[in-house]
């Protein structure tokens, strides 16, 4: 189970998370993932999975999404 958000140091709680979060930036992550392949929850407030199908090879292939969508945004 995983879940991030984009703001200034750590959240501790939804408070925190509905008052610091930068929604704007996630969706534009949101959106450069989809581009790239990789389907992820449409809100920051939800929580994201990885199960026992999803391979090394999976997870390695996200990570590099990732690093190709933040170089965008």
């Amino acid at each position: 189970m995983f879940g991030f958000f984009f703001c200034e140091g750590p959240i501790m709680n939804f408070e925190q998370a509905s008052e610091k979060a930068d929604t704007a930036k996630f969706a534009r992550f949101h959106r450069a993932m989809l581009e790239e392949g990789v389907y992820l929850a449409p809100s920051q407030f939800e929580a994201g999975f990885v199960g026992l199908q999803h391979s090394e090879e999976d997870i390695d292939a996200t990570i590099a999404a990732a690093k190709r969508a933040f170089a965008r945004i």
